[in-house]
C-alpha cells in the first residue's frame, strides 16, 4: 500500500513538474504541489528502503561533495562546422543537393550553453555526461537531476529501452541576473555570461548549489540503436511525447528561401528570448541521407551552424577610467552614455589595454560602436569618425598608478601595464586578501569587501598572513560587526587551516596560477617546499604549466616579502603538503622515471601511478634514470639525451603492463557502465553519432 502510494505520488509530481517547467502551463497551484511533495518526503523518510535516486524529492540536491568520474561516450559527441556567411551556407546546401538532390532540413536555434548527454534505461534517467573532449566527459548525474526541465522518468510509451538524448544546459537570463546580484552582494566576481555560468554551475561539487541556480535544459538530438531510422523531425516529436523539453521554435524547411527566412526572423527576434542563443543550426532531416553524407574527422557533413553577428550600438564615450587588479594589472574602462544593447542598458565597456585604445584611436567625446557578444562588460569595436569633434585630441594613457601614484611598468610580452608596488598599493593588498578568502581558496566566511577594507584601513590586516593574528575583540570593535559576527569569522579562519594544499596554493594569488594549475602543481610537487625550490625545467614538466606560468612562479618565490608571508602562514598551521596517497604496490620500488610527450591520460596521472607503485618521478634525463616513458611528440632533447646515455625507453602500454597486476581494480578496470560503453565505441562515427 505504501509502495503504491509513493509510486503514485512520484508519477503525479513528475507530471505536474512537466506541466510547469516544460510546457509552462501548470494545472495545480504551488500550494497543492508542495502538499504532494511533503507527503512524498514524509513517506520516503519513513520507508528509506523504498528510496529511488530518480524521485522528485532528490531535485533539491545534496550538500555532499563528490569528484566527477570520467565516462566514455557510447557515441562520440562531435563538433559542428560554423559559418558567419550566408554565401558559405548556400555552398553547404548546394553540396548536399549535388549529392542527394532536394532534401528537407530542420532549422533550430543554436543554444548558448553547455552540451550534455543524457542516458535513459527502461524509462529512467541513468546517467548525465558533459561533452568533454567529444570521446569522454564528466559524469554529472547528481547535478542534472536537480534541473526541473529534465525528466527523471519518461512519459507516454514506445520509448526505447536504452537510448541517449543530447542537448544544452542553459542558464536563463532571469537566473543569470539573480545569481550575479547575489555574487556582487557577497563580494564575489560575477559570471561573465550565461554560458560560463551554466558550465560553472554544472561542475559544482554540491548538487544543492546547482538546484538553487535555476538551470534549464533543452534537448535536440536522439542517439541509439532503436531511434536511428527516425527522421530528425520525427525524433523531436517523439522526445516531446516522452516528456523532454524540445525547442518549440524548430521548423521544417524545404528550400533555401525558407532557411534564409528562419535565420532572418530569429536574428531579429533573438533579443526577445528568455535565454541566450547565438545562431541557427541547419540539419538534414532524413536519417538515410545523413548516413550517406557521413562525417569528417570532427563534424557531421549533414549539419552546420550559422552564427549571428554580435549586436552593435552607437553611443558617446564620456570618460576613460582605470581599475587596478590584485596582481597590479591596469584595466582601462570606457564610461558611456547609457544605450540599449541586447536587451540591457550598457553604461561601461572594456578597453583592455593601451594598445587597443591606440589602435582604434579612441578619444574621450567620440561616438563609438559597442558590441555585446555575451559578456557582461561589452567592448568597443570602432569609432564613428564622422561624428568626431574638430578639437578632439588623442588620448594619453596614464603612466602612474591611479591608486598609489607609483610609475607603471610593462613586462616583456605583456599587453597590460602594471603597478609594481605590491606591498604598498592599497587596492592590490585588498584584492589579494579578497582572493585568498574566497570560497574556492580558503573559504573564510564573513569577510566581505567592506570588512576587509575596514581591516586594512585600521591597520589590522596588511597582508594575508595577518588574518591569522586577528583576535575576536578587534573584529567586534569594527562597525556593523559585533561579538557574534566576530566569533563566526574567527571560527571560519580557524577552519581554513584545514583547507587542502592545492586550494592554499591557489589562494596565494600567484599570477596566472588558477584553480586547475594549482591542483596540477600540488599533485606534481607534493609540497610548497618542493615547489619553492623547483627549477624552471622542473616547473615546465608540470601538466598545463608553460613558460609564462613557470616564470611567474619563479618571480613570486624570488620576492622576499612573499617568502616572509609564507613562513608566517606555515607557523599559523596552513596545509602546505599534499595529502598522501596510499601505495598500491612496491613493484616499481627504487626505479626512477622520466615522462615525456602526450598520452591517452595526463602526464600527472602517469606520475601518480609511478608513485603509487613505489617509483620516483624525475624531471630531467640523466644516467641515474631507469626508464623514459615516451609518448607522442616527446621532447627531442630528452630523446637525444636518453639515446646517448642508454636510458631504456618504454611506451605507455609497456608501462601499464609493468603495473597491471598490481594496480587496484578501481584504477585500472572499467566499471560495468564503462565496459559497456567501450564495447560500443567505434573508431569512425556510427549511425547514431551526434554533435
Amino acid at each position: 500500500m505504501v509502495k503504491e502510494r509513493i509510486e503514485t505520488l512520484r508519477r503525479t509530481l513528475e507530471y505536474h513538474n512537466f506541466r510547469y517547467y516544460v510546457e509552462n502551463n501548470p494545472v495545480i497551484s504551488d500550494y497543492e504541489f508542495d502538499l504532494l511533495m511533503r507527503e512524498l518526503q514524509d513517506l520516503e523518510q519513513a520507508h528509506p528502503e523504498l528510496d529511488d535516486p530518480n524521485s522528485p524529492t532528490h531535485r533539491v540536491g545534496s550538500d555532499l561533495t563528490s569528484e566527477f568520474r570520467t565516462v566514455r561516450h557510447r557515441f562520440p559527441m562531435l563538433s559542428l562546422g560554423n559559418t558567419y556567411s550566408l554565401d558559405e551556407l548556400r555552398e553547404f546546401i548546394a553540396r548536399i543537393e549535388r549529392e542527394e538532390g532536394d532534401v528537407e532540413y530542420v532549422c533550430e536555434l543554436k543554444f548558448d550553453g553547455t552540451a550534455i548527454s543524457l542516458t535513459y534505461r527502461d524509462g529512467k534517467l541513468e546517467r548525465a555526461v558533459t561533452r568533454g573532449d567529444g570521446e569522454q566527459g564528466d559524469e554529472v548525474t547528481a547535478n542534472v537531476r536537480t534541473i526541473r526541465s529534465v525528466p527523471l522518468t519518461l512519459q507516454g510509451e514506445a520509448w526505447p529501452s536504452l537510448f541517449e538524448i543530447r542537448g544544452e544546459v542553459l542558464m536563463p537570463y532571469a537566473s543569470f541576473d539573480k545569481i550575479n546580484r547575489e555574487r556582487e552582494e557577497a563580494g564575489e566576481q560575477p559570471f561573465a555570461n550565461p554560458r560560463n555560468a551554466a558550465a560553472g554551475t554544472l561542475k559544482q561539487q554540491a548538487s544543492a548549489v546547482v538546484a538553487r541556480r535555476g538551470l534549464d535544459c533543452t534537448l535536440y538530438q536522439l542517439a541509439g540503436d532503436e531511434v536511428q531510422e527516425l527522421s530528425h523531425w520525427e525524433s523531436l516529436a517523439a522526445a516531446r511525447r516522452w516528456g523532454f523539453k524540445v525547442s518549440e521554435h524548430a521548423r521544417l524547411c524545404r528550400s533555401r528561401e525558407e532557411i534564409a527566412q528562419f535565420i532572418t526572423e530569429w536574428d531579429e527576434r533573438r533579443t526577445t528570448l528568455p535565454f541566450p542563443t547565438d545562431g541557427v543550426v541547419i540539419k538534414v532531416n532524413d536519417a538515410a541521407v545523413r548516413r550517406r553524407l557521413g562525417f569528417t574527422a570532427k563534424a557531421p557533413k549533414w549539419a552546420v551552424a550559422y552564427k549571428f553577428k554580435a549586436e552593435q550600438a552607437l553611443t558617446r564615450l564620456n570618460e576613460i577610467t582605470f581599475q587596478v587588479g590584485r596582481t597590479g594589472a591596469i584595466t582601462p574602462v570606457a564610461n558611456l552614455e547609457p544605450v540599449q544593447l541586447a536587451g540591457t542598458t550598457v553604461k561601461r565597456a572594456t578597453l583592455h589595454n593601451a594598445e587597443q585604445i591606440a589602435q582604434l584611436d579612441i578619444r574621450v567625446g567620440d561616438m563609438v560602436y559597442v558590441e555585446k557578444g555575451g559578456e557582461i562588460i561589452p567592448k568597443i569595436t570602432g569609432v564613428e569618425l564622422k561624428e568626431r569633434k574638430a578639437d578632439s585630441k588623442p588620448f594619453r594613457y596614464i603612466d602612474v598608478c591611479p591608486e598609489c601614484g607609483t610609475p607603471l611598468v610593462r613586462y616583456e610580452g605583456e599587453a597590460k601595464h602594471y603597478c609594481p608596488n605590491q606591498s604598498g598599493c592599497r587596492v592590490q593588498i585588498i584584492g589579494r586578501i579578497l582572493h585568498f578568502i574566497r570560497r574556492k581558496a580558503m573559504d573564510i566566511e564573513g569577510l566581505g569587501d567592506e570588512t576587509v577594507e575596514l581591516l586594512q584601513e585600521n591597520g589590522l590586516v596588511r597582508d594575508i598572513a595577518d588574518l591569522y593574528d586577528l583576535q575576536a575583540v578587534q573584529l567586534a570593535a569594527l562597525p556593523r560587526l559585533g561579538e557574534k559576527s566576530a566569533e563566526n569569522i574567527m571560527r571560519s579562519i580557524r577552519l581554513s587551516k584545514q583547507v587542502p594544499f592545492q586550494r592554499v596554493l591557489f589562494g596565494l594569488g600567484i599570477r596566472f596560477v588558477g584553480e586547475t594549475t594549482a591542483k596540477q602543481l600540488a599533485d606534481h610537487f607534493g609540497s610548497l617546499d618542493a615547489l619553492m625550490v623547483a627549477t624552471r625545467e622542473a616547473l615546465l614538466e608540470t601538466e598545463e604549466v608553460g613558460e609564462k606560468i613557470a616564470d611567474s612562479i619563479l618571480e613570486y618565490f624570488a620576492q622576499s616579502e612573499n617568502c616572509r608571508i609564507i613562513e608566517r602562514l606555515k607557523v599559523a598551521g596552513l596545509q602546505f603538503v599534499a595529502e598522501k596517497r596510499e601505495r598500491s604496490s612496491d613493484s616499481l620500488d627504487g626505479k626512477s622515471f622520466v615522462v615525456s610527450g602526450k598520452f591517452s591520460i595526463s602526464r600527472d596521472e602517469l606520475k601518480r601511478m609511478i608513485e603509487a607503485h613505489g617509483g620516483r618521478n624525475v624531471a630531467a634525463v640523466s644516467g641515474n634514470v631507469d626508464y623514459l616513458i615516451a609518448g607522442d611528440k616527446m621532447g627531442p632533447e630528452k630523446l637525444k639525451k636518453a639515446e646517448k646515455l642508454g636510458v631504456k625507453m618504454i611506451s605507455e602500454a609497456e608501462f601499464m603492463a609493468m603495473i597491471q597486476h598490481h594496480e587496484p581494480a578501481q584504477s585500472m578496470t572499467p566499471t560495468m557502465d564503462e565496459k559497456e560503453t567501450e564495447s560500443k565505441v567505434v573508431e569512425t562515427p556510427v549511425q547514431g553519432s551526434l554533435f
